[in-house]
């Protein structure tokens, strides 16, 4: 991301989206959009659908400027398909809304309640504040009844600007997805008058069998009358559209009503919604030509990818939620990754081994805010990550790296009472750190450890010392134990000892603690952490060095390093090369 003096993409955005609500009405709220559909787990990709509304309405909010965030629930879609896990016999339920679906735990009031309410927990966590809207309710309400006649009224002007876009035969294409449903769910005459093709931009849900499986057969504008038939179950019905709503527009007619009747200023879709011919373009027309309102201002946003959630998420087919990222990220670091990067930046978020890398840019990019060398577009970024208009979102007390709490948890086999002792060992200019003061930090660490560090990748502290290669030293390696046992307790904080274990190869070269270190040093320095991490844990990698003494403590440490009984057997723990680095 490029970021400009003084601006960044939310900036900008609400900068265009403000001045287009003045035009249209001066003074008057502002309207950002969400839509979701609750067919399915509501995944961290369509996170992207919530997060860039949020970020440019709570922009606007922040400027002293009304601004509602509507989250319209699509919940009377269809259901298209049984989901992954569920017996064949759920097939009954396929063509009826989300919201008459039963959930099959019983827990929800129904199958799309199953997927809101993990979003709105996220959503409460995350600082997102929306207005929510139920399609079901405004449908079956009858909200929409003058729209769903008017849109009868116009068919004829609706087919020809879809037509304008549809694919034809002999054209060389085929229909595109979007096509095909849109024809699909709009139906064609039924009977004897089938080969000239009727037009109806909407749909029933059956009386009888509840399903979406019909279509209309004639639309009596006067008297605002429809004709439909099943061919799930066969049932032929009359319903009169003032006092019978069950039924709903198709996607290209029902997204630019609601743009019309909402009055939605701005609204953002993925990449896939603005390509010719795509849901925005025929909406854009559809809103102008048919309801007479305005398209919203589009931003278009890319895809999101996920690595190493194979065992984070316990939704069906393993799609990862926001929900699941928030065991792992903190709210303020999940938000981060959402506003620092233009919408039309594709990026993966990786919950394996770069977790740590993740959370130490974030550090070091609040160490820099701090120090006052952060770019204006960065302190801005950091900004919308940590508050919104309405306060602080929830985070730990002190900083503390995610690495060294993730090794700490992984060396002491997540003993918080061990881990608390160790904290107070810390030197970051306040002393005294305790488990509260890095929470929720800490527990996200236990998460991450235990679900995406694999057992055998974890760190084994050795419980005796390793007789043999201590017997096999050379002088030079000997000597350097003892520097390092000798000095171990002049400075027991993580600073401390990482200047001490970084400084034994100077000392042992004739230049003090603090001189850099030269080409030769650097090698012994790598040599010298080979040979802790062999006698410490078997292994010629471990976690961070300092924060593994600290762990372990001086008495164990120098037990370890020096020939000598057997020592108590201690817990094993997590860990793998993503907690490692070389000292």
């Amino acid at each position: 991301m490029t970021g400009t003096e003084g601006s960044d993409w939310v900036s900008r955005t609400a900068d265009e989206v403000i001045a287009e609500a003045d035009r249209r009405a001066p003074g008057a709220p502002v309207v950002c959009a969400s839509g979701l559909s609750p067919s399915g787990p509501i995944h961290l990709g369509n996170l992207r659908e919530l997060m860039v509304p949020h970020l440019v309405a709570d922009e606007i909010r922040r400027r002293g400027r009304e601004c509602v965030h509507l989250l319209s629930w699509d919940d009377y879609d269809r259901l298209r398909r049984v989901p992954a896990g569920l017996p064949p016999s759920f097939a009954d339920h396929v063509g009826r809304p989300l919201t008459a679906v039963p959930d099959p735990d019983g827990v929800h009031d129904s199958w799309a309640e199953r997927f809101k309410a993990p979003v709105r927990a996220a959503m409460d966590a995350l600082g997102i504040e929306v207005r929510e809207i139920s399609q079901t309710a405004m449908y079956a309400s009858g909200t929409y009844a003058d729209a769903i006649l008017h849109a009868l009224d116009e068919r004829a002007r609706i087919d020809s600007i879809l037509a304008r876009y549809r694919t034809r035969p002999g054209a060389g294409g085929s229909a595109t997805t979007e096509e095909a449903t849109d024809a699909g769910e709009a139906g064609d005459a039924v009977g004897p008058d089938s080969a000239a093709r009727l037009y109806y931009p909407y749909r029933p849900y059956c009386h009888r069998c509840g399903r979406d499986t019909t279509q209309v057969t004639s639309y009596d504008a006067a008297g605002a009358w429809v004709d439909y038939a099943c061919a799930a179950c066969g049932h032929r019905d009359r319903v009169h559209l003032r006092e019978d709503n069950h039924g709903k527009l198709v996607w290209k007619v029902d997204w630019p009503m609601r743009w019309a009747h909402e009055r939605v200023t701005f609204e953002p879709f993925g990449a896939d919604h603005s390509a010719p011919g795509s849901s925005y373009t025929v909406g854009a027309q559809v809103v102008r030509e048919v309801f007479g309102g305005q398209p919203p201002v589009p931003l278009a946003y890319s895809f999101v990818g996920i690595r190493g959630m194979a065992k984070m998420s316990s939704s069906a087919g393993g799609v990862p939620t926001p929900a699941d990222g928030l065991r792992i990220l903190e709210p303020a670091v999940l938000r981060w990754l959402y506003a620092r990067r233009l919408p039309g930046q594709a990026f993966t978020i990786d919950f394996g081994a770069e977790v740590s890398r993740l959370y130490d840019e974030w550090d070091r990019l609040a160490e820099r805010i701090e120090a006052g060398q952060a770019q204006p577009w960065e302190r801005d970024v950091a900004d919308r990550a940590t508050t919104t208009s309405r306060g602080r979102v929830a985070g730990p007390r002190r900083r503390v790296s995610f690495r060294v709490l993730a090794s700490l948890l992984d060396v002491t086999a997540g003993d918080t009472a061990q881990v608390g002792r160790i904290l107070t060992g810390f030197d970051d200019g306040a002393p005294g750190i305790t488990v509260d003061d890095v929470e929720p930090r800490l527990s996200l660490a236990r998460t991450w450890l235990a679900e995406q560090v694999p057992a055998e990748e974890r760190t084994h502290v050795r419980t005796e010392p390793d007789t043999d290669l201590l017997a096999s030293l050379s002088a030079e390696d000997a000597a350097s134990l003892r520097e390092l046992t000798t000095r171990l307790t002049d400075d027991w904080t993580l600073t401390g000892l990482t200047r001490l274990v970084y400084g034994v190869p100077k000392l042992r070269a004739g230049l003090t603690l603090d001189d850099p270190a030269t080409a030769e040093v650097k090698r012994a320095q790598r040599g010298f952490f080979r040979l802790l991490y062999r006698l410490l844990v078997g292994a010629d990698r471990g976690p961070r060095l300092p924060t593994l003494l600290l762990a372990l403590g001086p008495d164990r440490v120098r037990a370890l390093l020096a020939e000598g009984g057997p020592l108590q057997e201690a817990g094993t723990s997590g860990g793998e090369n993503r907690l490692t680095e070389p000292g």
